[in-house]
C-alpha cells in the first residue's frame, strides 16, 4: 500500500509556505499527498509537487457544491487521479430518499469526470455509520445506490468513532473502497485528541489488512495540540515499520 498524507494535516504551514511545507513533507519520506480545496492553489501546488517528485493520487474537493469542470482541470493539472468530496451534510444522512439523491449527484459527478478521465469518490465522517437508514449504517445504503464506477475513501477512524468496527466495515464495502484515511487517537469526536497512528486506540494492523482493495493509506491528523511535524513524521515510521516493529 502506498502512503500519502492528505494535507489538511498541514493546513495552517501550508497556508503561509506552501513550497516549503511540500518540501518538508517529502523530507520526511512521504511520496504522496493528498490536496484539499485544490483549485485556487493548482498552479503553485503543481510546481512544488514537481520539485519534491511528489505525486497526487487523490484529492478533496467540494464536488457537489462547486464548478465542477474547474475542480477536475484543477484535478488534471496535478495528477490527481480521483477527486473525493469530503462531506455531505449530516441532515442529507436521515433517509433513503435523501441518500439516494446523493448517490445520484456523485454517479453524475462520476460521468463528467470521466471525460477529464478522472475517478470520482465519497469521504466520510462519524455521522455516515452513526445514522442507521433500514438497519444499515448510512454509508452502506449510500454504496448500495453508486455507480460501479464511483468509489469510497473510507475515514476509518471516523468509522470507529461512528461505532463501526473498521475492519469488518472494509470487508463487508470490499473492492468498492480504494482508499482509506489512517489516523489515530482516543476514539472521540474532539479533532485535537487525535495522536500519531500507532499511539491510539485503533487497529491500525487489523484496518490494514482488511484493506485489501486499497490502493492508498492517506494519513490525517485533523488537528494536533502538539507539534504537527512530529506527528506526521512519527504515523509514517510506524506504518513503514510493519505490523511486528
Amino acid at each position: 500500500m502506498l502512503y500519502s498524507l492528505q494535507l489538511y494535516t498541514v493546513r495552517g504551514p501550508l497556508e503561509t509556505d506552501l513550497p516549503g511545507t511540500i518540501a518538508r513533507v517529502a523530507g520526511l519520506g512521504y511520496a504522496a499527498v493528498e490536496p484539499y480545496n485544490f483549485v485556487a492553489t493548482a498552479d503553485a501546488l503543481a510546481e512544488a509537487l514537481r520539485a519534491n517528485g511528489l505525486s497526487a493520487p487523490s484529492g478533496h474537493a467540494p464536488l457537489l457544491r462547486a464548478d465542477q469542470d474547474e475542480i477536475f482541470e484543477a484535478a488534471r493539472k496535478l495528477g490527481i487521479g480521483t477527486v473525493i468530496d469530503p462531506h455531505v451534510d449530516r441532515a442529507r444522512w436521515t433517509t433513503e430518499e435523501d441518500i439516494k439523491a446523493t448517490a445520484e449527484a456523485l454517479n453524475a459527478a462520476a460521468r463528467k469526470g470521466a471525460e477529464y478521465g478522472i475517478r470520482v469518490g465519497y469521504h466520510n465522517h462519524e455521522f455516515e455509520l452513526e445514522t442507521r437508514v433500514g438497519g444499515r449504517a448510512a454509508l452502506e445504503v449510500l454504496a448500495g445506490h453508486l455507480d460501479p464506477e464511483v468509489v469510497l475513501e473510507v475515514d476509518t477512524y471516523w468509522a470507529a468513532v461512528g461505532g463501526e468496527d473498521a475492519a469488518a466495515l472494509l470487508r463487508r464495502l470490499g473492492d468498492r473502497v480504494r482508499f482509506i484515511h489512517i489516523k489515530d487517537g482516543p476514539l472521540t469526536k474532539e479533532d485535537k485528541d487525535q495522536v500519531a497512528v500507532g499511539a491510539g486506540k485503533m487497529p491500525v494492523w487489523d484496518v490494514i489488512e482488511a484493506a485489501a482493495s486499497v490502493e492508498v493509506g492517506v494519513v490525517e491528523l485533523d488537528d494536533f495540540s502538539g507539534d504537527i511535524f512530529d506527528a506526521v513524521a512519527d504515523s509514517l515510521t510506524y506504518l513503514k515499520a510493519g505490523k511486528n516493529a
